[in-house]
């Protein structure tokens, strides 16, 4: 089994996560910039990790605010925010990132974070000189309803690249569902915060690391 093509999830895979304090606090930033100084916790919570758009629109009704320009505001609140933890060091790539360089195949990046944080990853720790393509989403609520496991941004990056056979890299069962949805192999990767993690789906390789990649992609 060879491939011509690994497409890669970003945080967790190549780059560390960014904690979820970090999220949480620019999430609350974010209501505060619309005047709502005490959110109630649980719509805090709701708008940090997973939000859907029927949660944006509860949310947004609740304060009286306009659901476009809030989550263009809390998508470029929490990516700054984690632009600021990779200046500081605390959000760094994993030390076996540099394996993808050496795979004889076309990369991509397919993450459901924001584009502006995929972008400013990939420059500030000079990595995009390795990829061809990477996907983010775009700062709107429609784009809640094409992340992974939707195959939409996989789609787009395996559309750019024109694969014969393509593997996709992740840590989230998501992933492994979005990789399905759209017809490829799939790698699930035990990342420390997944080195014990009980799948409920079946990725086509179960991996440690990104070395691993060598062997699965022949090199």
């Amino acid at each position: 089994m060879t491939y011509d093509t690994v497409v890669f999830d970003n945080d967790g895979v190549l780059v560390g996560r960014t904690s979820f304090d970090v999220l949480r606090r620019a999430t609350a930033k974010t209501f505060r910039l619309f005047d709502v100084s005490d959110p109630d916790p649980d719509d805090v919570e709701a708008m940090t990790i997973g939000a859907t758009p029927a949660e944006v629109d509860r949310v947004c009704e609740r304060y009286g605010l306009d659901r476009g320009r809030f989550w263009r505001t809390r998508d470029h609140t929490v990516s700054q925010a984690q632009q600021e933890e990779a200046r500081q060091g605390r959000k760094t790539p994993y030390g076996d990132v540099s394996v993808v360089g050496d795979l004889d195949v076309s990369v991509g990046i397919v993450s459901s974070n924001q584009q502006e944080t995929v972008d400013f990853l990939l420059d500030h720790f000079d990595l995009d000189r390795m990829f061809q393509t990477a996907y983010g989403r775009e700062a709107t609520v429609k784009s809640l309803e094409l992340r992974k496991p939707n195959s939409h941004y996989l789609d787009r990056a395996l559309a750019d690249l024109d694969p014969r056979r393509a593997l996709y890299v992740g840590d989230n069962e998501s992933d492994i569902q979005a990789a399905e949805n759209a017809g490829i192999d799939s790698a699930f990767i035990r990342r420390p915060h997944r080195r014990n993690w009980d799948l409920n789906v079946w990725p086509t390789w179960d991996i440690d690391s990104l070395e691993d990649l060598r062997g699965v992609c022949g090199v």
